[in-house]
């Protein structure tokens, strides 16, 4: 139900590029690349949520992923991207770690363990992105919101489930599920009147009740 994604250990990865690597805070709303920009390095979150959104042609915005720490980013330049095919944001204060396309392709040559671990974590992040397009294409709004929080939330996946997640837009969400804030509200409301979530000005309280959603048909 829940595809899980295979942490990468923080250590390991800083341990190999140790030397070869800036990093940076980014408070929350700041642009970490734009779509059109060289692509160059590879991303890897310390701490902190980022957001990765395209805009067609016409101008129209789609949340492609919300990553949480541990997740690399911007690996398409090791493939051969010569530009950024998506924009990167904090959504809150983040820690990453830069590392130059030259260096990344260096360490993936000389270290085979950290090149299988490096291809597990992209597979598995693969896996849970085809997850969710069948998910937007078979299941309602409100099975759509409920997963999402649920996967915030890490329930079902390799780590620890962290029942509170940092507070998000409505708009936000609405964009990842392709639906409106209004029912996004609505159902917020709902999943709080059911008890399924708590939230404040703080965050949203998840329970793992609010998986009854996401298996009833």
């Amino acid at each position: 139900m829940f595809p899980a994604v295979e942490a990468f250990d923080p250590h390991l990865f800083l341990s190999k590029v140790a030397g070869g690597e800036t990093k940076r805070e980014y408070p929350a709303g700041s642009s970490i690349f734009s779509q059109g920009d060289p692509a160059d390095a590879v991303f890897y979150i310390l701490s902190g949520r980022v957001k990765l959104t395209v805009v067609s042609k016409r101008g129209k915005e789609a949340v492609v992923a919300i990553l949480t720490e541990t997740s690399f980013f911007g690996e398409g330049c090791l493939a051969g991207q010569p530009s950024r095919m998506s924009s990167a944001k904090s959504i809150q204060r983040c820690t990453i770690v830069r590392v130059e396309k030259p260096r990344m392709l260096d360490l993936l040559h000389r270290e085979p363990e950290f090149a299988a671990r490096f291809l597990t974590y992209l597979l598995s992040r693969n896996i849970r992105m085809e997850a969710d397009l069948v998910d937007h294409l078979f299941n309602s709004s409100e099975k759509r919101l409920a997963r999402l929080l649920l996967l915030l939330a890490h329930f079902g996946q390799e780590s620890k489930p962290i029942p509170m997640i940092a507070k998000m837009s409505q708009e936000t969400l609405a964009e990842m599920i392709g639906t409106t804030r209004s029912r996004v509200s609505f159902f917020l409301n709902r999943f709080r009147d059911l008890g399924f979530i708590d939230y404040n000005g703080g965050g949203m309280h998840i329970h793992s009740s609010l998986v009854s959603v996401v298996l009833h048909d």
